[in-house]
């Protein structure tokens, strides 16, 4: 049964502290994803995401271009964090997650201050943008925020490379996990996004995920307030084997998670360099994924325009990265298997 607070409410300070203590120390010999770089970040050395020892950020803001039960009438408040532990050839975040870009870290406090700047601007949730190599300092984060009235609800906004010791220091602390399952094989992940093994830990990430938060639970006006929520970004060529993927996720899941299925990739940063990545969708090829879709019986179901290609590319040189006209995803919410 939900509670009119987030689930961190739940957590008492001292389980909350021994959540922090722990990831602290991870990042001393650092495991945080399927990298197992090892290297200590207390001590200035860095690993394949590049990341310091305090969280960096590029931007934050209210984003209205979630899906709706995410961004809502006050937009989420997404918080984009610098680097990746990917090397996606066709990243529309390239300027914040690929590019040479070393910001300012920060403190605990100071993350922790800009959740509650959020909150007090109207967001709906705080939505944390490639979050995964700095979970310690987000739960150091959300720590303080919490004991100064933080009340929303957190969304993991990630690419479901993740250890699973990771997600459990997140279990009791996130709200809403928003994973993008990007690949059903590994040739393409390799090809693609200079990974290994990867379809392997997001198809063990989200059955974790899913253990932890469950179906997708809304409030009566729709805003999300609790659940698994997937992602799956449609590649041109079938390259990212999304039958697989959504045959994987009901294997794993439940019908009754969310689901958004995404048109909007374009050839961003190095896809020009790759002929299978050198052009937007054809209609066809986003067409028989949400008809796959619908024959799984998917009940909550988030669907994009093809023109959304034009309309998804950030620029994070700008202070508004998206714009506020940016969102056009469609709900297609099912019952009984029809769209």
């Amino acid at each position: 049964m939900l509670t009119k607070y987030p689930v961190y409410y739940q957590l008492t300070n001292a389980a909350f502290r021994k959540k922090i203590e722990t990831g602290r120390k991870i990042l001393s010999r650092c495991t945080l994803c399927p990298h197992n770089c090892r290297v200590n970040r207390l001590q200035g050395e860095t690993g394949f995401c590049r990341s310091s020892s305090e969280a960096e950020i590029s931007h934050w803001q209210l984003h209205f271009g979630e899906e709706p039960p995410l961004s809502g009438q006050g937009g989420a408040g997404t918080v984009f964090f610098t680097h990746c532990n990917l090397s996606c050839v066709f990243c529309q975040n390239y300027q914040i997650s690929q590019d040479a870009v070393q910001n300012k870290g920060l403190a605990a406090e100071e993350l922790g201050r800009i959740m509650l700047e959020l909150q007090k601007q109207g967001a709906q949730n705080i939505d944390l943008v490639s979050p995964t190599h700095f979970v310690p300092q987000i739960l150091e984060a959300v720590y303080f925020a919490r004991n100064k009235g933080l009340s929303l609800p957190l969304v993991y906004n990630s690419n479901a490379y993740e250890n699973i010791t990771t997600l459990e220091l997140l279990a009791g602390v996130v709200d809403i996990y928003l994973p993008d399952y990007k690949y059903a094989d590994d040739e393409s992940a390799f090809n693609y996004s200079k990974i290994r093994n990867y379809a392997h830990h997001a198809s063990r990430t989200v059955e974790r995920m899913y253990k932890q938060v469950g179906d997708l639970l809304s409030d009566k006006e729709g805003m999300a307030l609790r659940g698994l929520f997937v992602r799956h970004l449609v590649l041109p060529k079938r390259l990212s084997g999304s039958f697989a993927v959504l045959e994987d996720l009901k294997r794993k899941t439940n019908l009754g998670i969310g689901l958004s299925i995404m048109s909007q990739y374009a050839p961003h940063y190095r896809a020009g360099e790759f002929n299978n990545l050198s052009r937007t969708l054809m209609p066809q090829e986003y067409n028989e994924v949400v008809d796959y879709a619908k024959k799984s019986g998917f009940e909550k179901c988030w669907i994009q325009e093809l023109s959304s290609s034009l309309v998804y590319s950030p620029d994070f040189q700008k202070r508004d990265v998206f714009g506020q006209d940016s969102c056009i995803l469609k709900n297609q919410k099912a019952r009984g298997g029809s769209f």
